[in-house]
């Protein structure tokens, strides 16, 4: 696909793979850039409230970051910052990355001919004009049973380590168990504009 050529440079303030891919698709080349940020740190009584949050707290170290390296003020004319976050819900609790291969193995048990909820957020910042806004998506994700063998090689490559409930439903092993995949439809706004 042909770039897409536009006015302003894009920073993706993420390490997903699946985020490089999106923009990638897209057609928009971009730079990247990781946010060294507690996650643990930030909590929140809502999921919603939680991904926005942590959405936000990764631009505002990205922010900092260029501001100690003296790149915001160059760049700010024409960049785009976006942040995102991830979590899984499973029987109504948060789980972020799995703290080890035993944990992940877990997680994928209990998803095993059951469901659970991914919930995202994208959080967007003009590094121009200070214009931020947030969003967040609720997806519910049906499986049908996963083999053991299936789960334990999702484990020893170890990818799903990484991410939010140890759940990557487009990895080529675990998409043949997706049963259904249901988009919630709801967002929440959490723009700010700080001119």
């Amino acid at each position: 696909m042909e770039a897409n050529s536009s006015s302003f440079k894009i920073i993706l303030g993420s390490s997903s793979v699946a985020r490089r891919k999106i923009l990638s698709e897209m057609g928009y080349e971009f730079t990247i850039m990781s946010a060294d940020i507690d996650e643990k740190a930030i909590r929140k009584e809502k999921p919603e409230e939680l991904v926005v949050a942590l959405a936000e707290a990764k631009a505002d170290a990205i922010i900092s970051n260029l501001q100690k390296n003296h790149t915001h003020e160059e760049e700010a004319d024409s960049t785009i910052l976006i942040a995102a976050d991830t979590v899984v819900i499973y029987e109504g609790v948060i789980r972020e990355k799995p703290a080890g291969k035993e944990e992940a193995r877990q997680f994928m048990k209990d998803y095993s001919g059951g469901h659970a909820a991914t919930l995202g957020s994208v959080f967007v910042t003009n590094l121009k004009t200070g214009f931020r806004k947030g969003e967040w998506d609720r997806v519910e994700i049906f499986f049908h049973e996963i083999p053991d063998e299936v789960i334990d090689m999702l484990v020893e490559e170890g990818n799903v380590l990484n991410v939010a409930g140890g759940l990557i439903i487009e990895h080529p092993l675990i998409l043949p168990y997706v049963k259904k995949v249901i988009p919630y439809g709801l967002w929440i706004s959490a723009g700010r504009d700080d001119r």
